[in-house]
């Protein structure tokens, strides 16, 4: 997933800089260093949008597993009393 992340992230951040120049009718690839930054700007944030994707994922099953827990304390363990 890495790769395809820093792809998508590239294509993204230069595709976002090309638009930019089109809506400003200016020529597309004006001031390359700018298309530069907005790919690395692009991959930093597909990046980081795949981990925080990953880390929420985690954070899910773990509530839903203590949850879980908590609904079996709750139905199953009342017959102790």
């Amino acid at each position: 997933m890495g790769l395809s992340a820093t792809v998508i992230g590239a294509l993204l951040g230069l595709g976002t800089q090309m638009y930019s120049n089109a809506l400003r009718k200016l020529p597309y690839m004006r001031h390359p260093w700018e298309h530069v930054v907005g790919m690395g700007l692009g991959v930093v944030f597909v990046n980081q949008l795949v981990k925080w994707d990953a880390q929420l994922e985690q954070d899910l099953d773990k509530m839903l597993l203590k949850a879980k827990e908590a609904n079996e304390r709750r139905y199953f363990d009342e017959d102790d009393d």
